[in-house]
């Protein structure tokens, strides 16, 4: 019986899978369909890391999963994070506010006025008032490419992939687990990871796991979000930091692309995308991945407006999942041997490296994730 059984080949299962492989562990993982594939979280060369919360605590979790991060890199040999910087603007934003966080953590930063962002980012439009905060330290992860590393690095630590392996339920065998597929084909485990985004719901009644764990869940909401990629109006522009910028109405995230926003005769994009602006869905299963016109309609909008460097037209469109409990904080906790490990997607790419360490703590009984992840305190 293998020691370990994870469920889910994103970012988290992933690096879940590394830091027990590299632990000595004997790890099987189980993808649904491929790592990394476009119906869960992780696909794609672009998610923003950025330490701007409100929350010292995740500005710290932030500092740590950084670290790893360049772990990351030294292991697998490649550059996995893009540094670009970022920015923080809106009123709703309050730049102040996050600056006074930063400082009180001790993470490197900028706080401008409208006039002096703009002549250093022209690309923008920064209404007046409020401030800009600009961080260094921020980037643009390669998801796609982080999943495919970790997997790598735990592969050659002993851990075996399977693909195509989707799981349906969860039984108790003598003293593990049975993992079963909707083909009836099984593996068995002593200890049980979850990690599978938006199809945790279904999967969660078909857990041997206690009715008081259960009820004591959170709920997760699942949207089906919209991205759009905006092509620069300059060939070769300097490169783009990320950005977040929130009005009373809105909050709109922007980084570079990557290998998604690709354009030819040396032209890049920018992707960009309301957060929380696309529609709640029962599970990763209901998706199906249209794009929402009035959502389309007012990024076109949103870009016309404060982007002057982008052109209002997008050439390249998707959708993504988002996975959240109503606080946004993760859940990391398990019982008799099966770990539930669901961060919310909306944010969590870039503690991956960090959270694959502590859900392995967690599972092996090494010890319990931070008191805010956990079910049961």
């Amino acid at each position: 019986m293998g020691a370990y059984a994870v469920v889910g080949a994103g970012l988290t299962g992933a690096a879940t899978a590394w830091q027990l492989a590299r632990r000595g562990h004997e790890v099987t993982v189980l993808e649904r369909s491929t790592p990394a594939n476009a119906e869960g979280s992780s696909h794609g060369s672009a998610r923003i890391l950025r330490y701007g919360y409100a929350d010292p605590f995740y500005v710290r979790l932030v500092a740590d999963a950084r670290a790893e991060w360049d772990e990351l890199e030294r292991r697998s040999g490649e550059r996995l994070i893009d540094p670009t910087g970022s920015l923080d603007f809106g009123a709703a934003r309050d730049p102040a506010a996050l600056a006074a966080v930063f400082e009180r953590v001790g993470v490197d930063h900028e706080l401008l006025t409208a006039a002096e962002a703009a002549a250093r980012w022209p690309g923008f439009a920064f209404e007046g008032g409020s401030g800009v905060l600009w961080h260094p330290a921020a980037g643009v992860i390669d998801a796609e490419s982080a999943v495919a590393a970790m997997l790598r690095l735990a592969r050659a630590d002993g851990a075996r992939v399977e693909t195509g392996r989707p799981v349906t339920s969860i039984e108790r065998a003598g003293a593990g687990y049975r993992l079963l597929g909707p083909d009836g084909q099984a593996e068995e485990a002593e200890r049980v990871v979850i990690a599978i985004g938006g199809w945790l719901p279904d999967l969660l009644g078909d857990l041997p796991l206690p009715a008081p764990f259960l009820a004591a869940l959170p709920p997760l909401q699942v949207m089906q979000e919209n991205a759009y990629h905006f092509p620069c109006r300059e060939a070769g522009e300097r490169v783009w930091p990320t950005f977040i910028h929130k009005e009373s109405a809105i909050l709109v995230y922007g980084l570079p692309g990557g290998r998604d926003a690709a354009l030819a005769g040396g032209r890049s994009g920018i992707k960009v995308a309301e957060f929380n602006g696309g529609r709640p869905i029962r599970s990763a299963a209901a998706q199906n991945g249209g794009i929402d016109p009035a959502n389309r309609a007012r990024l076109v909008e949103h870009v016309r407006r404060t982007l002057p460097g982008l052109v209002p037209e997008p050439y390249a469109e998707t959708t993504c999942l988002f996975t959240n409990t109503p606080t946004e904080d993760f859940v990391i906790d398990g019982v008799e041997g099966i770990t539930v490990a669901s961060p919310c997607s909306g944010h969590g790419a870039k503690f991956a490296p960090l959270l694959g360490r502590i859900i392995a703590d967690s599972a092996s009984g090494e010890r319990a994730a931070p008191e805010r992840f956990r079910v049961t305190v």
